[in-house]
């Protein structure tokens, strides 16, 4: 079989996927692998990866309804395969449906699963027939098998959104949970104006736009992506414009020490240097020094200087680093990821509720853990990529009745007014992909160390 095959690499992908990878390192190390590889193949296999984890749910009810035994009894490489198949023959009008279960078909005969080759020709075959005989939950007589079954969401996190958001706002959220994240980089003001940045990627092809509110911002609609030019030289770096806001909610300035605790891969270490105009003395910390070095080789290409790297388990209070000897501190905070569900499917499917109790008490900890290092008057910032009540409000209450010197401050004096739309009434920043130009859900909230 051609090494290079669409289908096959989407296979594997999702095998190590089902073994516990995270999707977009996965299918990278897969296509890394293949640098000849057609660009359009290369389209294919990434649309198949990502939309059969986002579908997940919808292939798995159509599905049930053609199959005589429940799907949690079927081979679990046979059932990726029927999802590859049912992914092609319902989302993706492009692809013919008889060559859709013609290729999955093949490559389950590649893939030496002969015996289940009938089974899966049989299941495709009817679904192709019978397409238009599906019976699909109504959404505002079933509004809660509609948001499970058509747009995909495990029950529990279905449930929680239609209780939290009501049946309007909860599909609206879901059905962008479903589309591709926007790709988006930061300008290194360092090295490069977004204005002539954005003047070189049009040279070469790319349908961009600046961000409506990240000022760095650029979102590339349309182009090649891959050897973007400027990315060897350190012109930008790869980042969603919420997580760009965080480090203007930081505020790091010149001559300031800052602490970024969770810092890795270093988007936002990197940032704050240059908003600080690599003036600012910063100390990343991470808890595997493989990904340490990561951030340092990160700051290396964009030459942002001043930055120096630890790996550090923050169960504990840093022994290295002096009490109340940083100005700002950023802890960006290790989360379920509720909020980047487009650019890592796969959580939909692993999270649990427990989950994110599990991870409240972490961030709590580390909260703990770093608040002895802020002088008095400076400023901690907390941001998630999620939006879950407990990783959000119930750290913050936990946390400001643990820590009586600290008090919540409201960031809204000191940034634009067009930003005002992005925060709550208690100061919180909340920003949601379906009302905030398809920005990943970043949380952030900011306090302040009484004098």
């Amino acid at each position: 079989m051609p090494h290079n095959d669409p289908r096959h690499i989407a296979y594997e992908v999702l095998d190590r996927v089902r073994d516990g990878a995270f999707a977009d390192l996965a299918l990278d190390g897969a296509l890394e692998k293949l640098p000849e590889m057609d660009v359009r193949d290369r389209a294919l296999t990434t649309e198949l990866v990502y939309g059969v984890l986002r579908f997940r749910g919808r292939l798995d009810f159509a599905l049930q309804q053609l199959c005589r035994k429940p799907l949690t009894k079927v081979e679990p490489g046979v059932l990726d395969l029927l999802r590859l198949g049912c992914y092609q023959i319902l989302q993706l009008d492009r692809i013919p449906p008889h060559a859709a279960v013609y290729e999955t078909v093949e490559l389950s005969r590649r893939l030496r699963l002969h015996r289940a080759t009938g089974f899966i020709n049989g299941i495709l075959r009817t679904l192709v027939r019978q397409t238009g005989k599906l019976r699909w939950p109504d959404r505002n007589r079933e509004p809660l098998a509609y948001l499970e079954q058509m747009l995909s969401l495990p029950h529990w996190l279905a449930k929680r959104w239609l209780d939290d958001y009501g049946i309007e706002e909860a599909c609206a959220l879901a059905e962008t949970m479903l589309k591709p994240a926007p790709y988006s980089i930061r300008t290194n003001l360092l090295k490069i104006q977004r204005d002539a940045l954005l003047e070189t990627l049009d040279n070469c092809g790319c349908d961009t736009e600046p961000t409506r509110f990240a000022p760095e911002g650029i979102c590339i609609h349309q182009g090649e992506t891959r050897h973007l030019s400027g990315h060897a030289e350190g012109l930008f770096q790869l980042q969603d414009q919420a997580s760009m806001l965080i480090s203007h909610l930081v505020n790091p300035q010149p001559g300031e020490r800052i602490l970024d605790a969770c810092a890795a891969p270093g988007g936002k270490t990197t940032h704050m240097a240059a908003l600080a105009e690599n003036r600012a003395r910063i100390v990343a910390l991470d808890l595997h020094p493989h990904r340490v070095e990561l951030i340092l080789k990160g700051a290396h290409r964009l030459g942002c200087l001043g930055i120096e790297g630890h790996a550090w388990d923050l169960a504990r209070t840093p022994d290295f680093l002096s009490r109340e000897s940083f100005d700002r501190i950023l802890v960006d905070a290790p989360c379920s990821g509720l909020g980047v569900l487009r650019r890592n499917p796969e959580i939909r499917w692993r999270r649990r509720p427990a989950d994110l109790k599990q991870m409240a008490r972490l961030q709590h900890t580390i909260l703990t853990s770093v608040a002895p290092l802020l002088r008095p008057g400076g400023r901690l910032v907390y941001s998630l990529c999620t939006f879950s009540p407990e990783e959000t409000d119930g750290v913050i209450e936990n946390f400001l009745h643990d820590q009586p010197d600290f008090v919540r401050y409201d960031l809204r004096g000191e940034t634009p007014r067009a930003w005002h739309e992005l925060f709550q009434s208690d100061g919180s920043l909340r920003t949601m992909p379906h009302r905030h130009d398809a920005m990943d859900a970043f949380f952030a909230v900011a306090f302040e160390k009484r004098p």
